[in-house]
């Protein structure tokens, strides 16, 4: 069962695509975070869905809100995937062990072993407040999460 609105976000600590640690509690009292879990890099819903983020970024990375992309790719993998779509937010590698903060959201797929696409967001107390998760094949609409965050 993915977390819900109103739950406490689980706080995690995972590598971003440049070895750096990131830890959602590190956005506690700064910003809302818009938390997106996908599948896996190099895909074609993945690709699209990250570069649409890409391309509409200022309302997703600014001094109020910050977008954290989860997958259960290498940080190596992650690293090229950014670079090559140029993506220039934290893509966090749920890796090792394996699916761990996938697991605490309650959106791995224990049968393909990756997360589905789950989106939640957490406001600055790190409280979840808007969430959505979708099955692996169906895109998510990014206007529903700018309506969601313009209600924070």
């Amino acid at each position: 069962m993915a977390i819900q609105a109103g739950d406490k976000a689980p706080d995690f600590e995972l590598k971003d695509n440049h070895g750096r640690t990131v830890r959602l509690s590190d956005f506690r009292g700064e910003k809302n975070v818009v938390l997106l879990f996908y599948p896996f890099a190099f895909t074609g819903v993945c690709t699209g869905e990250l570069c649409a983020l890409r391309d509409n970024l200022p309302a997703f990375v600014n001094d109020d809100t910050q977008l954290l992309a989860v997958s259960n790719d290498s940080i190596h993998t992650l690293r090229v995937f950014a670079e090559q779509e140029s993506l220039e937010y934290p893509l966090l590698s749920d890796f090792w062990p394996h699916g761990a903060v996938s697991r605490a959201y309650g959106v791995f797929d224990e049968d393909k072993g990756c997360a589905v696409r789950g989106t939640f967001i957490v406001d600055k107390e790190g409280v979840v407040r808007w969430t959505v998760v979708n099955d692996l094949p169906d895109a998510r609409d990014l206007n529903e999460y700018v309506k969601a965050l313009d209600t924070l």
